[in-house]
């Protein structure tokens, strides 16, 4: 199938990326440019030629692209770029651009450049549209310029626009795309094609202002190609081609078939038909005889079915995988087969929620919603290698940019049709487990100076401090402090207040504002007194108000994490865990933190078993959003259980940046072997621990230039080296 293998031929390294870095000035001389005829409807595609005549190939010569909305770069026949561009927003009408090393795919003599460029043109969670279908291509070097203007060819791409079947739900940008392989020259991108272009118009507007605004370099690599695949089965039943996908992934179909002209064939996966929430499917019309066709818009799910009429006969089918170019690093077993089995589909569904952002799931939203975000911040550090940081950094950078004027900082973003702040997930976002975890696990603190003030004015200036010195509640636009019932709304802010204050103490010190970091200090030992002495009644937290006859066990995870609940409640807290069991997906992972906390290991691993099944479902490789099996069957936050299996079960926790320093002190309760892996900046972190009664037989790996702490078994404490190691360890 050459078509699909010329697709899918990215050569990842054409791509160059400002890693982590904030916003880059380039003068920009070319001009955005786009089609007279081009009116900007949704779901525009435009084609873009230039031919270029070279007497010498420079070393280098890197070209600046930015695109409304997503492009695809051919150069002499072979494609350089599949799917270009990041969705628009690093601040409200601003948008990314790529650097694309292009030396290597010229020659001296005449070059042909071709752009297929797909506008999106529809609000949407993550996404701002400029409103103009265009886009802008900047390359300079020594001797050479290939600027965008009015010189280059090209037309609107008719071969290309919406499905029939229907358009997406009102959260994706991107809509249902048909592809009619009968109206456009298929081959128009070759260097040989004879297809004709008229002229491409200029955008007269100044860079850096709208619509288009400041272009600020891509600070995330380009997505990771995994290739042209064929499906694991299919099977057909009437008029339905049944493909099975190996995983839940992001992918693009590809298919063979002979038959008449004009027949339609609809694409659509299995994950649309769960969610009912109009996700993106596809249509292809063919044209007469044997053809070739990859549907470029990604789709996510692990059936794709094709319905295909019956006078065409289908050749071949297969499907191009892309994703996040994170690597999986992170390994875990152990004796337990559930916690294996949740571990593999915790890790395929952090990964099928990575591309432009971290989305909430792939298929009803792809939005990036920060309480999300610090469930999968915390356990992304685990999956992946530390390029996952970079998305996460990304967004609050992005968070602290759309930031409004009065301080709320508000999700999803970008956005240009939703604006609600979600006011105590966002207080947990500022806090501890949030910024704090990003910075103190990465070691990466390149982002803290840039988002300290707008938190900061967030947290002291939007919150309002009543006159006991506790934060008044705020309902913001949806007061959502966990989905579900019992909830103590007021006990929990407090304690995400507390530890939010703490945060944003540690980084007032990393910046010398040391007048912040005693400010905040006292408004803790306020909030620890006055919630000592109002909130614990000698049972339980609970607010005064709450007169709710089920106590909230989310409150008593926050007490215990927060260090505000001392030992000695312990066994009343316990108590309450025993009976309750309110949490959701989102809340669990607090809970089970404080189970360990409070060193009740066989409780935390016996909640994991008894509430994850019911997100962990027979045939599907990722985790369902509810309990019980509800809402999207692919949401990234129901993974969170694996940062207590590392940090606590296995018990291999960070007690300095980046894991510069870490202990191992496991509690494995009743499990008998665990063996994980891991990548820091330092290198990679591996443990195997095997339990004999009280003694564990551990083998640890300690990367240069860190130490690990371990408590032995004769009970003196070491302190080990760069190496590995062979200790025994006390439980």
């Amino acid at each position: 199938m050459k078509r699909f293998f010329t697709i899918a031929a990215l050569t990842v390294l054409a791509l160059l990326t400002s890693v982590g870095s904030a916003a880059q000035e380039y003068s920009w001389k070319a001009k955005w440019i786009s089609k007279e005829q081009c009116l900007s409807e949704a779901n525009t595609w435009l084609a873009f030629r230039k031919d270029v005549t070279l007497d010498k190939v420079p070393e280098s010569l890197v070209a600046r692209i930015a695109a409304d909305s997503k492009y695809w770069l051919w150069i002499n026949d072979e494609l350089v770029v599949f799917e270009g561009g990041l969705k628009r927003g690093p601040a409200p009408g601003d948008g990314y651009y790529d650097e694309v090393e292009i030396a290597p795919y010229l020659k001296s003599g005449r070059n042909r450049i071709s752009i297929l460029l797909w506008y999106f043109g529809r609000a949407g969670f993550s996404h701002m549209s400029s409103g103009i279908a265009a886009m802008i291509f900047d390359a300079r070097g020594e001797g050479v310029e290939i600027l965008s203007d009015k010189s280059w060819g090209c037309e609107i791409h008719r071969g290309y626009s919406t499905a029939h079947c229907r358009v997406t739900n009102y959260r994706l940008s991107e809509n249902n795309v048909r592809f009619d392989a009968n109206v456009f020259p298929e081959d128009w991108y070759r260097s040989d094609s004879k297809a004709g272009f008229g002229p491409a118009i200029e955008i007269g507007v100044k860079h850096g202002m709208p619509p288009f605004g400041k272009l600020v370099r891509r600070p995330i690599p380009h997505w990771k190609d995994f290739g042209y695949r064929e499906y694991v089965s299919t099977r057909q039943s009437g008029d339905t081609l049944y493909c099975h996908l190996p995983y839940n992934c992001q992918f693009s179909p590809c298919l063979k078939v002979e038959g008449p002209a004009g027949r339609v064939i609809p694409m659509v996966t299995d994950h649309d038909i769960v969610t009912g929430e109009k996700c993106v499917s596809g249509e292809y019309v063919t044209r007469e005889g044997v053809q070739e066709y990859e549907h470029l818009p990604w789709m996510n799910g692990e059936v794709l079915m094709y319905i295909v009429p019956s006078d065409v006969k289908v050749l071949e089918v297969g499907f191009h995988e892309t994703g996040y170019a994170t690597g999986f690093a992170g390994t875990f077993s152990c004796d337990d087969p559930f916690l294996n089995d949740y571990w593999e589909k915790a890790v395929r569904t952090m990964y099928v929620n990575m591309r432009d952002n971290y989305f909430d799931c792939p298929d009803r939203e792809r939005a990036q919603w920060f309480g999300d975000i610090v469930n999968d911040l915390n356990t992304a550090f685990y999956c992946f290698d530390r390029t996952a940081d970079q998305l996460v950094i990304k967004g609050y950078r992005e968070l602290v940019a759309w930031q409004k004027p009065d301080g709320i900082v508000y999700h999803p973003i970008p956005c240009s049709n939703y604006f609600k702040e979600l006011p105590m997930q966002m207080v947990n976002v500022v806090g501890w487990y949030g910024v704090r975890n990003l910075w103190f696990y990465s070691g990466d603190d390149s982002f803290v100076a840039d988002v300290y003030d707008p938190l900061h004015k967030y947290l002291h200036e939007v919150w309002q401090i009543d006159s006991e010195g506790l934060p008044v509640y705020r309902y913001g636009d949806w007061d959502w402090p966990d989905e579900g019932v019992h909830r103590d709304g007021q006990a929990q802010l407090n304690f995400w207040y507390y530890l939010a204050l703490k945060s944003e103490a540690v980084f007032a010190r990393m910046l010398g504002r040391e007048a912040d970091a005693l400010e905040n200090e006292a408004m803790m030992k306020v909030i620890a007194d006055k919630v000592e002495a109002d909130f614990w009644n000698g049972k339980e937290y609970r607010s005064p108000n709450y007169d709710d006859p089920h106590t909230d066990d989310r409150v008593q995870a926050l007490a215990v994490i927060s260090g505000l609940a001392t030992p000695d409640k312990y066994p009343a807290i316990k108590a309450v865990f025993e009976q309750e069991y309110n949490a959701t997906t989102y809340m669990f992972p607090y809970v089970l933190d404080a189970l360990y906390t409070m060193g009740e290991p066989q409780m935390a691993i016996d909640r994991m078993k008894k509430m994850y099944p019911t997100v962990m479902k027979e045939g599907c490789t990722t985790l369902y959003e509810h309990w019980n099996h509800t809402g999207t069957c692919n949401h990234a936050w129901t993974s969170g259980g694996v940062i207590s299996m590392f940090r606590q079960l296995a018990g291999v926790d960070a007690t300095e940046p980046a894991y510069r320093r870490f202990r191992v002190a496991p509690q494995m309760a009743s499990l008998k072997q665990i063996s994980l892996s891991f990548e820091t900046v330092y290198g990679t972190i591996a443990v195997r621990l095997d339990r004999k009664g009280r003694k564990i037989a551990a083998v640890i790996t300690v990367p240069e230039g860190t130490e690990c702490d371990v408590t032995l078994y004769n009970g003196k404490n070491a302190t080990l080296a760069a190496g590995t190691h062979n200790v025994t360890l006390r439980y």
